[in-house]
């Protein structure tokens, strides 16, 4: 055997045979072909399997995702939170067993041009509603649930409680548990000045829609909120800086000009208070003299002329301004925007008295002359005369 024949193995190309033609080559079938044929039936099954499940796919895709005919059942109150997505509302709707999936509720959703607009708050829908019927109602603003309260300027804490009981159903003694936690409410440092913290003067008269699930402390801290942005928008701080006074002065200044005045005479109204505190000497020894002080120190609300026996019953009250000088411990109602910038921005003026002599139009006159001051208290008399039911 040749070197070649050992590479080879021994196996050598026959030699050809006489007449010049090569012997046939066997064709050999081993396990190779058995190998390859798996291969491609492997192949050719796969193939399939990635088909088939293409087409499911697809299908999926086209197919109508579970959903409920309407038209629902028991009520749900559902809220849409700040921030929620579409998915997020189908998530939360298909929790409560609003909508029978997420899928289409989405699809509903992408289906209504409005969807983008729908605005955080909470909505009366049902258990088991169609999906767009559900768009429907929350595309809708006017389908926010609330509890509407319009607060007007002038109540004191007693009368928006009052209110508050008659509008939302809760019990006064709620209320009044919550006034207890003057921090929890929001109220500023500034007004502990007020007799046991309570927020007279700072729940800010507005119009206030309460959420279904809010409690009568999220409701009385929606107000005083309210009155921190009022602070804000009216540069309360600043502006009090600047007069010399401190901002729950201010607040209380111009919870006496929302009870005593009324328009165009407010500012002048201030001019007076300011003179009284600040002038000395002055015609009114520095008593600011206000008739709607003495009222809540009786604890009644509202204008009301005083007699002698009503200043003397509550001489010793820190808010009897006509035998206290100087301001009351903090405000006797809710000032509104006109009145906090009356008392920031006063009219100038050497006035030291006034006299509203008519209490159906608000006309009020002022003077620095005592006995013209008495004069207009003799008109205010005769308008009493005949006019008791206002007096």
């Amino acid at each position: 055997m040749t070197d070649m024949d050992d590479l080879l193995g021994g196996h050598q190309q026959p030699a050809t045979p006489p007449g010049g033609r090569r012997a046939p080559k066997q064709r050999r079938r081993g396990p190779g072909c058995l190998i390859a044929l798996l291969i491609l039936a492997v192949v050719a099954g796969a193939g399939y399997w990635g088909v088939t499940k293409g087409i499911d796919r697809v299908q999926d895709a086209f197919a109508s995702a579970d959903d409920y005919p309407g038209p629902g059942g028991d009520p749900v109150i559902f809220e849409v939170k700040q921030g929620d997505t579409i998915s997020d509302m189908g998530r939360g709707l298909k929790a409560d067993d609003v909508v029978a999936s997420v899928d289409a509720f989405i699809s509903a959703a992408n289906a209504n041009p409005q969807s983008n607009k729908i605005q955080a708050g909470a909505y009366g829908l049902k258990k088991q509603m169609k999906a767009s019927d559900v768009v429907a109602v929350l595309v809708n603003p006017d389908n926010i649930v609330t509890t509407h309260v319009t607060v007007p300027e002038g109540l004191q804490v007693s009368q928006v409680v009052d209110l508050l009981v008659e509008k939302t159903g809760f019990k006064k003694a709620e209320f009044e548990a919550a006034l207890k936690d003057p921090k929890a409410l929001g109220l500023p440092d500034y007004a502990e000045g007020n007799p046991e913290g309570n927020p007279e003067g700072y729940l800010f008269p507005a119009t206030y829609d309460f959420r279904p699930d809010e409690k009568p402390a999220d409701m009385l801290h929606d107000m005083v909120a309210r009155w921190q942005q009022a602070a804000q928008d009216n540069d309360l701080e600043a502006g009090a800086e600047t007069l010399g006074y401190t901002p729950h002065q201010i607040m209380t200044i111009a919870s006496m000009i929302e009870a005593e005045g009324r328009g165009e005479y407010r500012a002048k109204i201030a001019r007076v208070i300011y003179n009284r505190l600040e002038i000395d000497p002055n015609p009114a020894a520095g008593f600011l003299q206000i008739d709607a002080t003495v009222n809540y120190a009786l604890g009644r609300p509202g204008p009301a002329v005083l007699t002698q026996a009503d200043i003397d019953s509550v001489a010793d009250s820190p808010y009897n301004t006509y035998r206290q000088k100087g301001l009351p411990p903090g405000p006797i109602e809710a000032p509104g925007d006109d009145s906090i910038q009356a008392a920031l921005h006063p009219a100038d003026g050497p006035w030291f008295f006034y006299v509203t002599t008519n209490l159906k139009t608000g006309e009020t006159k002022f003077t620095d002359s005592y006995d013209e001051f008495l004069e207009f208290k003799q008109e205010l008399q005769e308008y009493c005369d005949t006019q008791s039911d206002r007096c």
